[in-house]
């Protein structure tokens, strides 16, 4: 396994992203368990982009403007759906040790939906994975598929990792409210960041 592809993609995964504020949020809100659970969900997120290269699906967006902007706005929609969310359910970022759990396919859901309304993911598969894969030889699928869950498995640890140390944190914000105040209004200005950023992609 190349060690180019290695470094890129832990560069790509290292840097914040949607994937990786809804993961501190998820920290922050209900602890470790609940952030491994979204970093999981992220993960999981990437398997349609990964199936859509497989099997073709990833060259419609490439080549068609209006399939590839469907896809974009609807992330963009999303992203500000979540940012409005933040701000609007206080009990989303509610420190406290009796706040009821979310569900854990809630917590998986809204994971897969950020990571599989980004179309970057899939150019990002469509434009880097090749270079890595031996052209028209038999074994091309599963080299594919062989360095897909290397990604997957770096996105799950470093996502992990990312809300393993917001959950960290979590305790020391108990008796400040508006810490978590604070910390609510700058996700949501992420989330609109981001999709400001997605839109004008």
């Amino acid at each position: 396994m190349s060690i180019a592809f290695l470094l890129t993609t832990l560069v790509m995964v290292v840097t914040p992203g949607t994937g990786v504020v809804y993961t501190l949020a998820a920290g922050l809100s209900q602890g470790r368990r609940a952030s491994m659970v979204a970093a999981l969900g992220c993960t999981l997120g990437i398997v349609p982009h990964l199936v859509a290269t497989i099997t073709g699906l990833a060259a419609l967006l490439q080549t068609s403007a209006v399939a590839y902007e469907a896809v974009k706005y609807l992330g963009v929609g999303y992203l500000l759906y979540m940012a409005w969310a933040t701000l609007r359910d206080k009990e989303a970022l509610a420190v406290d040790e009796e706040t009821e759990p979310r569900p854990a396919a809630r917590v998986i859901a809204s994971g897969v939906l950020i990571n599989l309304l980004n179309p970057k993911l899939t150019m990002f598969f469509v434009a880097f994975l090749p270079q890595f894969v031996p052209a028209g030889e038999p074994g091309s699928l599963g080299a594919m598929l062989r360095l897909s869950a290397v990604f997957m498995a770096l996105t799950f640890v470093v996502f992990s990792a990312y809300g393993m140390c917001a959950a960290a944190m979590r305790h020391r914000v108990l008796a400040r409210p508006k810490v978590m105040t604070g910390i609510r209004r700058v996700f949501a200005v992420c989330f609109v960041g981001l999709s400001v950023r997605l839109a004008v992609a």
